[in-house]
């Protein structure tokens, strides 16, 4: 019989590490967490400490039962959950569930699930890390109150079974954020100009940026502008005034960490956070490989460290030289550190083993498992790789007081460009023309091309770039972004287009309410400051109850006034003109998960319902007709004709009443200004709502 028992979260670990352990072990799963706070109530004791009031998870009796069985009959118990925060309170809440402390129990943890590693981590057992556990359930219980004290006061708001988040709330103000700043953006008209020349003796042209006069760089700002510089550059003659040539390197990339991972999984392979996460658990837990049986390929994928262990570092190296040679291997301290606002916790995410190439276990992946594998086994490889370098040249061409320059790079040595590249690596261009050309060559203009552009508004918000804004905001940790996306995607919050998100009506509502209501809640700088108290709890360094005692007065004091001010401006049906169908009433607004819709008073006797369409009292540019507040399936608001579809006319940003003054087109509302929706018009003015 096996004398020992060896518990993980996952039962598809189980079967991976009973293989590596052997007979003497028994090896069982707990399904995750087994305790936790009860939704029925707050489940904090308030009046006494603060003591968090825990039960066993509606589901969980049967599996608890079953490891009681096995407890019995085991000699030494292994807890060998995750290895982070999350991992080490599951492990203390079996403790507890299990009635262990009599027991031989010992915390385990492995950064990879591999024989060697899985072995090693019972040589190494240890008590559980309460500092650990404390950080974990300090953010358990801020985020418990946080939900269960401002949820109700959402729902007296909106009417509707709504919820708040400390992260969550966090993330959703700095998309509206965005999303204001880029209604606000006014674009700016400039010009751009570039020449194409001929080179004596050369059958090539060389291509050439117009880029200011001898005093500097000069930005094209109208027509006018234009015509003038064309006009004088049309008399001038045209030489080379400078060739300089360089040298330049590019460092190779860190290994991913969570972030960096789930940013160019979105990028490249077009997956969003959430399934990038899914598919990496399965890596680290285990697949079937031809050959060597279940085992976990990459380590594990809730870090934010770049740290590489000793020994990966050099199987890295060996496999380098080996495949590439010895000038591809990266020189000693290349990667450079953490830093210090990191936790160092784990390595980064990496192969098992990396002499485990893609090519060899393609055919024992899914398509998706494998791209992801292959991203993740390119860029650690990649960082333990010499840098590439470059050749650079650059010409500055004369042509009287005005300047054009060109610039073409050449790569002498790829280095880790043999197996990653990002999109942003420079091409070589020009390479050839380049080499012809010295100080005082004679240049003769063939064509010059002018182009009109427009400054563009800050870009939306995708999964990736939003992860990234949280990582840099220290908002939250490598657990949390892909879970406070989904969250924000699954209560309607924000909307996914094309990659970019969206704001959506209940989203601007929900914010507008925790902005005014409970502005420490969504202040960002509040939300990493307390990401910071918890990892100094994980520290040792602060009494986790402290953190708790110290924000819930603060926070009990600002709901018990919102509640207050809220009931002033309680939201009631709104009454409108429109007749029922079925029973003759005026149907009413009401908030749904989608946003606002008409509904007939007399449910539930009656449940006729129609989409709501808000008139903004702006008659159609095109056909005269109102122009309603509409919502894409997906939830954004935009502004179209209620004649639509046999008119098409629709904006993003609201019409307004006014015509612009210059060419009598319709403006709109930009923040504080009017701006004529004709960018070629371009009329803006200061406006007030």
């Amino acid at each position: 019989m096996a004398k020992n028992l060896v518990i993980v979260e996952s039962p598809a670990k189980v079967k991976t590490i009973k293989k590596f352990l052997g007979k003497n072990y028994e090896v069982a799963a707990s399904n995750g967490h087994v305790r936790d706070l009860p939704k029925s109530q707050l489940g904090i004791d308030v009046e006494h400490e603060f003591e968090p009031k825990y039960i066993t998870i509606r589901g969980k009796g049967d599996i608890l039962a079953n490891l009681r069985k096995q407890v019995k009959k085991a000699e030494k118990i292994y807890l060998a959950t995750d290895p982070d925060r999350e991992g080490e309170a599951i492990s203390w809440h079996l403790s507890k569930a299990l009635k262990l402390a009599d027991k031989n129990m010992y915390r385990i943890s492995f950064n990879e699930i591999t024989k060697n590693a899985v072995k090693t981590s019972l040589k190494q057992a240890r008590e559980i890390d309460m500092n650990l556990v404390d950080a974990q359930q300090a953010r358990r219980m801020l985020d418990r109150m946080v939900g269960y004290r401002i949820s109700p006061v959402l729902w007296a708001k909106v009417k509707r079974g709504l919820s708040a988040g400390r992260v969550q709330s966090a993330a959703l103000r700095i998309i509206c954020d965005r999303e204001e700043e880029i209604n606000a953006f006014i674009p700016e008209e400039y010009w751009t100009l570039d020449a194409l020349f001929s080179i004596p003796g050369e059958k090539k042209n060389l291509a050439a940026k117009f880029y200011g006069d001898q005093n500097g760089k000069v930005t094209i700002s109208s027509k006018t502008e234009m015509d003038q510089i064309r006009k004088e550059l049309e008399q001038e003659t045209y030489q080379v005034l400078d060739v300089k040539k360089g040298k330049r390197v590019k460092k190779a990339p860190l290994p991913f960490t969570t972030s960096t991972l789930q940013q160019e999984a979105a990028k490249r392979l077009n997956f969003s956070t959430q399934k990038t996460m899914r598919l990496a658990q399965q890596l680290y837990e285990g697949v079937d490989i031809k050959g060597q049986g279940t085992v976990g390929v990459i380590t594990y994928l809730r870090t934010d460290s770049v740290r590489i262990s000793e020994e990966a570092d050099a199987a890295a190296r060996e496999y380098i030289q080996s495949a590439y040679g010895e000038e591809y291997v990266a020189k000693e301290g290349q990667n450079k550190k953490n830093s210090s606002k990191i936790q160092d916790a784990h390595e980064a995410i990496r192969p098992s083993d990396i002499t485990r190439t893609p090519a060899i276990i393609k055919e024992s992946l899914s398509r998706d498992q494998f791209r992801l594998y292959q991203l993740i086994w390119n860029r650690f490889s990649a960082s333990r790789m010499s840098s590439a370098e470059y050749e650079t040249t650059s010409v500055k061409i004369g042509a009287g007081t005005y300047r054009f320059h060109v610039s073409a790079s050449k790569i002498t040595f790829e280095g880790f460009m043999c197996v990653y590249t990002s999109d942003d690596d420079e091409k070589s261009e020009n390479n050839v023309l380049l080499k012809s050309i010295d100080t005082d060559t004679k240049l003769t203009l063939k064509e010059l091309e002018e182009k009109q552009h427009f400054t563009q508004p800050p870009a939306h918000f995708t999964e990736a770039s939003l992860v990234k804004a949280l990582e840099e905001l220290g908002i939250g940790r490598p657990s949390t972004y892909s879970p406070t996306i989904t969250t924000l995607l699954g209560r309607r919050y924000v909307t996914k287009e094309n990659k970019n998100l969206y704001v959506t009506e209940l989203g601007e509502v929900v914010n507008s309410i925790m902005t005014e209501a409970f502005p420490t809640i969504v202040d960002e700088r509040f939300t990493a400051n307390m990401e910071s108290l918890l990892d100094k709890v994980a520290e040792g360094t602060i009494d986790w109850k402290a953190v708790v005692s110290n924000f819930y007065p603060d926070l009990e004091e600002a709901v018990q006034i919102a509640e207050k001010e809220l009931e002033k401006v309680k939201i009631e049906d709104e009454v409108t003109d429109v007749i029922c169908d079925l029973c003759g009433r005026n149907m009413v607004i009401k908030y749904g998960p989608h946003g606002r819709f008409l509904a007939c008073p007399g449910f539930p006797d009656c449940r006729n319902t129609k989409p709501y369409l808000e008139k903004i009292g702006v008659e159609c540019p095109k056909c005269g007709k109102d122009i309603v507040l509409k919502k894409t399936k997906k939830g954004r608001k935009y502004y179209g004709c209620e004649d639509n579809p046999d008119c098409d006319f629709m904006s993003w940003q609201k019409p307004s009443k006014e015509k612009c003054p210059d060419c009598g087109g319709y403006m709109v509302e930009k923040g504080s200004k009017l701006v004529c929706a004709d960018k070629q018009c371009g009329f803006v003015k200061e406006w007030q709502k």
